[in-house]
């Protein structure tokens, strides 16, 4: 056996030094081409050589293989080891934000301000929701690689790995942290107490007026500017530049509301959006703003001003929500202050209905129902109108999905230290009494 396997090895280098010698002689003879050519033969003395060699070869692991296989191991405990770190460190940050308000405060007055000027930028310079196609992106990736490397587990574990660390990082920094700095209304001299059903009543009183008001602007609006229906011509280009005006305005009056605004965008598909009863949604990995181009029009301003407010650091829903509010009614565009109006006189007639029994200013007694009924009867017809398409809207995406969509984001909620949940979007009634009286 020995006899044979050192036979086999002079055979092999003779044959090396007779191809190396050749391809001296004649080195054009052995180009890529050339070397096929002589594989290709089905009868040379070469080719049975090669063969042979082969197959004293086949079934065991090359010196190269190994160093593949040794290489391999390592890259997935290289990918394991970052992802974790990046996880740990991603979970440090939210902690040491949660535990400490002056590093929250500081990190988003210093440094979220980089991110959304710089990866925020890059994401405005394309038209379309780079977290929407990143998202498909990432679905055909996930197919294509699990087909790959499916006799792989550690590569794809060690991948997934990765991965979440990376996503866990990146929502900590561009997010999570941004949940526990100061609240907006800490920043407002105003007073901030609990209201009496009358108060609550005289609000929805005036913005009653207010929202017939808007009406009628939008109305001359659309007659000057010649046009039928602005839901009709307004474009994503058009919201965005009507919101990141109206929130600039706003900056002017709260510092910490000024600076840069990368462009809002909608969702191709929005139907993912309203499958999940969302008007829209801030994706913390590509610093954008999305909302839902489905719903109803009116919605759109308020929804696009509520977004953006995230990018400068107010993650609670309830101050979101009104500075949305805020944005739009002292907005200059007729149609952006019909928007804010009316999701204002919504959540404040909303919080009327529930209330019971109370005496108005001039004697009389009533509910919350009935008063609700009052201003419901004085809206103006289009405003109706607008708002039972809405209800149509939404109501056709009722059921199962909706409410497990509804009690993700509930958990996520209180995840992040808004322990009502969704019920916080209902606080949004406070700030707007404040306001009401600072302006009354």
């Amino acid at each position: 056996m020995t006899g044979e396997k050192n036979c086999f090895i002079l055979q092999k280098r003779i044959f090396e030094g007779f191809w190396q010698q050749s391809k001296r002689k004649n080195h054009r003879k052995y180009t890529a081409a050339g070397v096929k050519d002589v594989k290709s033969r089905p009868n040379g003395k070469n080719t049975r050589m090669l063969k042979s060699f082969r197959r004293q070869d086949n079934g065991k692991d090359t010196k190269n293989t190994k160093i593949l296989k040794i290489f391999s191991r390592k890259s997935d405990c290289i990918f394991m080891a970052a992802g974790i770190v990046l996880a740990l460190t991603g979970v440090g940050l939210r902690q040491t934000a949660k535990g400490s308000t002056a590093f929250a405060d500081w990190y988003v007055q210093w440094v979220y301000p980089v991110l959304t000027g710089t990866i925020g930028r890059v994401s405005s310079l394309f038209p379309f929701s780079l977290m929407e196609f990143g998202g498909y992106a990432l679905v055909i990736l996930f197919v294509f690689f699990t087909i790959r490397h499916w006799k792989e587990p550690m590569w794809m574990f060690s991948r997934t790995v990765w991965l979440a660390g990376m996503m866990l990082f990146l929502f900590s920094t561009a997010c999570g942290i941004n949940y526990y700095h100061q609240p907006f209304s800490s920043y407002l001299n105003w007073e901030m107490r609990d209201s009496s059903a009358v108060e609550l009543w005289e609000l929805c009183r005036d913005l009653t007026d207010r929202l017939n008001q808007s009406v009628q602007e939008v109305e001359e609006m659309e007659a000057q500017e010649k046009m039928e229906n602005w839901e009709d011509v307004w474009d994503a280009k058009r919201y965005a530049e009507e919101s990141i005006e109206a929130m600039k305005n706003l900056g002017m009056q709260y510092p910490q509301l000024s600076g840069y605004y990368p462009r809002p965008k909608p969702l191709a598909v929005s139907w993912f959006l309203s499958v999940t009863q969302l008007a829209g949604v801030y994706c913390p990995y590509t610093i954008e703003a999305n909302y839902n181009a489905d719903m109803t029009p009116y919605n759109i301003p308020h929804t696009v001003c509520h977004e953006l407010s995230h990018l400068k650091g107010f993650m609670r829903e309830d101050e979101a929500n009104f500075i949305g509010y805020l944005a739009c009614v002292e907005s200059s565009s007729e149609v952006f202050r019909y928007s804010g109006y009316m999701l204002g006189w919504i959540h404040a007639t909303n919080a009327l209905y529930s209330v019971s029994a109370f005496e108005l200013p001039d004697g009389t007694k009533t509910t919350g129902r009935e008063a609700y009924i009052g201003f419901m009867e004085e809206v103006a017809e289009r405003a109706r109108e607008d708002m039972n398409r809405n209800n149509l809207f939404w109501d056709q995406y009722e059921g199962k999905v909706a409410e497990a969509a509804n009690q993700m984001n509930d958990t996520y909620l209180k995840i992040n230290s808004q322990e009502d949940g969704v019920k916080s979007y209902g606080r949004v009634v406070d700030l707007m009494l404040a306001y009401y009286r600072e302006k009354n």
